[in-house]
């Protein structure tokens, strides 16, 4: 197979990961949701252009890593279904870095946002 090819069947295998994590999975689509809400919002407020890049930097961060939580879990699910602690330690851990990446998105989100929700209902009222 020559180098082309396996760079062009490594992208169609990511593109089917992609799809596969969005289609077969829950909190994707929750970290979707709050991505349409999180755009849209950035839209109405204009947001400047460094705001913009660390809201996609949180927003890809949150998804890579639960994309990465996903596969640790499928992983562990693979090797065994009965209680193991080291395996419930390792889905617990990313599990737990998924959430402090979330924690930091909501922190960054509060920073750009709350200044300019207080502006715009300061101009209303």
């Amino acid at each position: 197979m020559s180098k082309l090819r396996k760079r062009i069947f490594a992208f169609r295998c990511a593109g089917v990961g992609i799809y596969r994590f969005f289609h077969d999975e829950t909190h994707p689509k929750i970290h979707l949701f709050a991505t349409v809400c999180v755009i849209a919002a950035g839209a109405f407020f204009g947001v400047s252009p460094l705001e913009w890049c660390l809201l996609l930097i949180c927003i890809g961060g949150v998804l890579m890593g639960e994309a990465v939580n996903s596969a640790v879990e499928k992983l562990a699910d693979r090797i065994t279904r009965e209680h193991d602690p080291l395996i419930g330690a390792a889905k617990d851990i990313a599990a737990g870095a998924v959430l402090m990446f979330v924690c930091a998105a909501v922190a960054v989100g509060l920073i750009i946002f709350i200044p300019k929700i207080v502006s715009f209902f300061s101009s209303v009222a």
